[in-house]
């Protein structure tokens, strides 16, 4: 199958101390359509830095990125503006990406005005489709951003991620702050739109459990490369690296877990 992305030598580095410190050191990887790819790494290995650059927020030192056949970071002006129709990000905190004086239906209206996929006449059923969706009730829609919970609210940051129909949806960290409850419902969410919409995922997490849960593939970074990576039930019954085999002791019991699980 055609690769989607394909990430060959990025590499970005940052001055710290008076000296270079390499964020991402020759980071190379495929993702099929479909497909979920969890990075996964202590603090500081990179994997933040590597969902930034993908999504353009940060510019490379070197290195390219083929998204969908385009090179995506000699893209400028209207072709960047498409590209990003078709590649979106959640974050962890989503107020952070979103007007705090906004409500629901301000927030999911945005990319659906900004990319012109629904008038204003149109704006309200197509907001109450997309909360719909991600399991939500369209009486959301007039609430304060500020007054729904952590778990509606990263449900919502999901909706306003599919509101353009992406091919892939970078994933930063998006469920580290939600209790465990919450935090499998919306893993249960996002398998259900993979499966219903055909969209990739990269699953950014420092939680080797949550990335086995949802991911096809893992990639394990450390000090901004990526040391290990492969099938997730492979890699978790049998890491190769001295940094997966210290996230396995981490949570011991994924190894005894892993046999029946062909995600």
């Amino acid at each position: 199958m055609t690769a989607l992305l394909r990430v060959k030598g990025l590499s970005k580095s940052y001055a710290s101390g008076g000296r270079r410190v390499a964020a991402l050191d020759d980071v190379s990887f495929d993702l099929a359509p479909g497909e979920t790819l969890g990075l996964v790494g202590p603090s500081g290995s990179g994997k933040s830095t590597l969902a930034r650059v993908l999504l353009r927020l940060i510019e490379p030192d070197a290195g390219s990125i083929d998204f969908a056949g385009a090179d995506l970071l000699a893209l400028k002006g209207r072709a960047l503006r498409s590209a990003r129709k078709r590649i979106q990000m959640v974050f962890q905190d989503p107020l952070s990406a979103f007007n705090p004086r906004a409500t629901v239906a301000e927030v999911l209206g945005d990319p659906l005005r900004i990319h012109r996929l629904a008038g204003r006449r149109d704006r309200p059923s197509a907001i109450a489709a997309l909360l719909e969706r991600v399991g939500l009730s369209s009486d959301l829609a007039e609430r304060s951003i500020h007054a729904v919970s952590g778990g509606q609210r990263q449900r919502i940051a999901i909706a306003r991620a599919i509101a353009t129909g992406p091919d892939l949806i970078v994933l930063d960290e998006a469920v580290s702050a939600l209790d465990v409850t919450v935090r499998g419902q919306i893993l249960e969410q996002l398998v259900a739109l993979q499966r219903e919409s055909g969209i990739a995922y990269i699953f950014v997490s420092h939680d080797l459990a949550v990335v086995r849960a949802i991911s096809h593939r893992i990639a394990i970074m450390d000090h901004g490369r990526i040391v290990e990576q492969g099938v997730a039930r492979y890699v978790v019954a049998n890491p190769q690296s001295a940094t997966g085999k210290a996230l396995v002791a981490a949570v011991p019991h994924l190894a005894r877990q892993d046999a029946g699980n062909d995600r």
